[in-house]
């Protein structure tokens, strides 16, 4: 049997986190080993770069390059917030609904990169997104009483998906979470939330989500 080898650029810990967690053994089943790297944020001349957060998009795509540059991998994706994308990423269209604007923003990424094994995923509009897919297991994660289960399906249910969930300053997924959780940590409890939650909830309700593994899948 041969592994399929995948790159996937990620902003931070947290998505490496999830990535390991949960991405791995769905893809491992695919015969598809997926291997997370973290943008690099800062070079510095003696040891090691720092990782996580995104300043400009002139980083990513230095990156990513770099990634492709590895003839092993059958493709090189990315999971980058589509929330707070740096001022320098290319232009997209703003019209039309959430979805409409992140495939817009996609299509620009991989007009940019311009590498057919590059499969550019953002997503909507932030990890903590996904979370949302069950607000029981936030709220028993977080607090084990589950009492703000209540306030969290409030959220939950003004949306179709929990992709949808906006990305104002104060109202973006994490910034919710923050509010009724300030011990939120984000690599750990957002992974522990995932694993809990499961990916066939996840995929069964965050359909920009589940289009980007069935590509992966593909590969």
């Amino acid at each position: 049997m041969v592994m399929k080898k995948i790159l996937i650029l990620v902003e931070g810990q947290t998505e490496e986190q999830f990535t390991k967690d949960i991405l791995v053994p769905v893809l491992l089943a695919k015969e598809i080993i997926l291997v997370p790297v973290i943008i690099e944020t800062k070079e510095v001349k003696s040891g090691p770069n720092f990782k996580g957060g995104i300043n400009s998009y002139k980083k990513i795509k230095k990156d990513l390059l770099k990634l492709l540059g590895d003839t092993h991998a059958v493709a090189v994706t990315s999971m980058i917030d589509f929330y707070g994308l740096p001022s320098d990423f290319p232009l997209y269209s703003q019209t039309g609904d959430c979805y409409s604007k992140v495939i817009a923003a996609e299509e620009a990424f991989l007009k940019d990169i311009c590498n057919d094994r590059f499969i550019p995923y953002l997503q909507l509009h932030e990890f903590e997104g996904i979370l949302f897919t069950s607000p029981e297991d936030i709220s028993r994660t977080m607090d084990t009483s589950g009492k703000t289960t209540p306030q969290l399906a409030e959220i939950r249910n003004r949306y179709h998906s929990p992709e949808e969930i906006d990305e104002g300053p104060s109202t973006h997924p994490s910034k919710r979470i923050e509010k009724l959780f300030p011990n939120y940590n984000k690599p750990f409890h957002g992974s522990l939330i995932a694993s809990r939650i499961g990916i066939k909830q996840i995929l069964d309700n965050c359909p920009h989500f589940h289009q980007w593994i069935e590509k992966l899948e593909k590969c």
